[in-house]
């Protein structure tokens, strides 16, 4: 394998394209001293901002311009990071946001404390003097609605100062994992030499040599237990930031404290992992049959992402996949259509992977300019499956942004996962649909089985991690590498069951799961899995009708909580039977699968 590129040697077309947030470093540099400008006289209505309706809006349109421009500030500053994380002047650029993103949570803590001062029926006596309030009604009912959770104000100034400090776990794991990290060479039964990085690490695991598998795993686990005691620290770290918020903020738990954040009741992720747990039979029978398709005497973690279908293998360039990409889409009409293909022809994109890039894939926002994709092509099926999901996110938010105003349209992580996986069904349809041979839907519905392992059952998995090494932390038990490594090998071994080999290195596995530093966000990714595969098989079978309404959800923003906004678009999440009902689908490609096989 080819040496990594360095961001210079990457050709412009595969790149994205910063300068159309900022052409230039001085009007990033006046937006960022603007922001701090308006911060300073969002600071100066303390103790007034909410004497009248009239001094109420003139402070909450402060804000909004502020954050625009933050927003703007912060995200061109991540982009850049992220492209060459170990560019020293990038490096910078991210420092000087996020300490100006704290000053700015300084300034403007006494806000929300203000507000809640402010009884129900005044509110309502403010909006009726002064309409221009009701721009911001979602963003102030949220306020309210977290009430008992707000601190007075000199208490929340407090809590914004240690916003900075309260990165450092995340940034510690970041800078580990992406910049100081290195790996060896490993060797394939053909000879060739490839040098390992988090991004190709997957694409090894993929590879229908097994001896280059075992040996990337061996290898690339090996490093990890070497520093396991660093990341260990660093997990520490982010649960005892995430314990001092929810105690500060009164929550029982860092977990209700997080869903409460999304308006989600804590019974949607409790009815996931009851569900998950009573279909594990399911997930079982799959490693049966993976374990028979691959033909050997002993099923390893090293054998998770092996091709089941050996004989027969896809490589798909950026310029096929788009193609694809733009013809899956179609159900979902014309104007989605040409937002996509106006992202592939604008460079909304950064395509590949080079020294220093940031690993996996995200789709982030930039109000008022467009949305941007991070990817690390490799040339797989499931790159496309990838540029397909993160394109389903830009388009939530192009949808949203276009109908809501820049409060409104920042809609709730919990429905985040619902049109990047819809997307990714609607594709894994259409390519089934054209698929020339038998062998060809096998390897389609191999896909799918592996969607539903790495959605429904590993991310579930990784919330029980999450939430069991939480709750360890909030009784007083230490976050050992030993203890978290004992309780995520243990997970394995229960979700994976008797017929997986759960080899000793796969306990380190949690240490290079950067979702564990954002708070209890991969629940989520299995709830919104249920969801979109009910909305992707109801758009094909209902056609226009359906789209109307998933298209009125995109639009729809934070404009509502996320569960009552699914149940507009046929969803409801409050039940097990979303799940239930995604897994029995998952049980069909199984027995679909075992028929092909014999």
């Amino acid at each position: 394998m080819e040496r990594l590129p360095k961001r210079n040697e990457v050709p412009v077309e595969l790149t994205w394209r910063l300068s159309d947030i900022y052409p230039s470093t001085d009007a990033w540099e006046k937006d960022f001293k603007e922001s701090l400008d308006l911060a300073e006289k969002i600071a100066g209505f303390e103790g007034r901002a909410a004497v009248d309706a009239q001094s109420l809006l003139s402070v909450m349109d402060l804000y909004e311009a502020c954050m625009k421009k933050f927003y703007a500030v912060i995200s061109y500053a991540n982009l850049l990071h992220d492209q060459d994380t170990a560019d020293a002047e990038n490096q910078v650029y991210i420092q000087r946001a996020q300490s100006a993103g704290v000053r700015i949570a300084e300034l403007t803590a006494y806000l929300e404390p203000e507000i809640l001062e402010l009884p129900d029926e005044a509110l309502a006596s403010y909006y009726e003097a002064e309409p221009g309030l009701l721009k911001y009604r979602v963003t102030i009912s949220d306020i309210v609605r977290l009430r008992a959770h707000s601190l007075p104000k000199e208490m929340e100034k407090l809590l914004a100062s240690a916003g900075d400090m309260a990165e450092t776990p995340s940034k510690g794991f970041s800078m580990l994992v992406d910049a100081d990290l290195k790996f060896p060479e490993v060797v394939g039964s053909d000879g060739e030499k490839t040098l390992l990085s988090n991004g190709r690490f997957v694409a090894t695991q993929m590879s229908g040599d097994r001896k280059l598998r075992r040996e990337a795993f061996e290898a690339f686990y090996a490093r990890y237990k070497e520093f396991i005691n660093t990341s260990a620290a660093l997990y520490d770290g982010q649960v005892k930031q995430q314990i001092f918020f929810a105690r500060a903020r009164k929550y029982p738990s860092t977990f209700d404290a997080a869903v409460s954040a999304v308006n989600v009741s804590p019974a949607v992720c409790d009815n996931l992992i009851e569900s998950v747990h009573r279909n594990l039979d399911k997930m079982h029978r799959y490693v049966r049959l993976r374990k028979k398709m691959l033909g050997v005497d002993e099923l390893h973690m090293y054998d998770v992402y092996a091709p089941m279908v050996s004989d027969y293998s896809v490589s798909v360039t950026y310029e096929e996949a788009q193609a694809d990409v733009l013809e899956a889409l179609r159900p979902l009409g014309e104007e989605y259509v040409s937002v996509v293909r106006q992202a592939f022809a604008d460079r909304w994109t950064d395509v590949v992977e080079n020294e220093g890039k940031r690993g996996g894939a995200y789709s982030a926002d930039v109000y008022g300019v467009h949305p941007y994709m991070l990817l690390n092509w490799s040339g797989r099926l499931t790159d496309v499956f990838t540029l397909i999901h993160e394109m389903g996110h830009s388009m939530h938010t192009w949808y949203s942004d276009h109908a809501q105003t820049f409060f409104n349209s920042k809609y709730k992580i919990f429905v985040a996962e619902v049109a990047s996986t819809t997307n990714e069904i609607l594709l894994l349809e259409y390519l089934l649909g054209k698929a020339a041979s038998e062998a060809e839907r096998a390897y389609l519905i191999n896909h799918y089985l592996e969607s539903f392992k790495g959605t429904m059952f590993r991310q579930t998995m990784f919330e029980e991690f999450e939430r069991k090494t939480n709750a360890m932390a909030e009784q007083g038990i230490p976050l050992t590498a030993d203890a978290l490594s004992g309780t995520y090998l243990e997970l394995n071994k229960q979700y994976f069951g008797e017929d997986m080999v759960s080899d000793p290195l796969i306990a380190y596995e949690w240490a290079r799961i950067p979702h564990f530093y954002y708070n209890f966000y991969v629940y989520q990714y299995a709830t919104s899995f249920a969801a979109s595969v009910a909305i992707a098989h109801r758009i094909l079978e209902e056609g226009q009708p359906m789209v109307d309404r998933y298209l009125s959800f995109l639009r729809s923003g934070c404009t509502e909580d996320p569960v009552s906004l699914l149940k507009k678009a046929g969803v409801d999440l409050t039940t097990g039977k979303p799940v239930d009902e995604a897994l029995a689908v998952f049980e069909k490609a199984i027995i679909e699968m075992e028929a092909m096989v014999g």
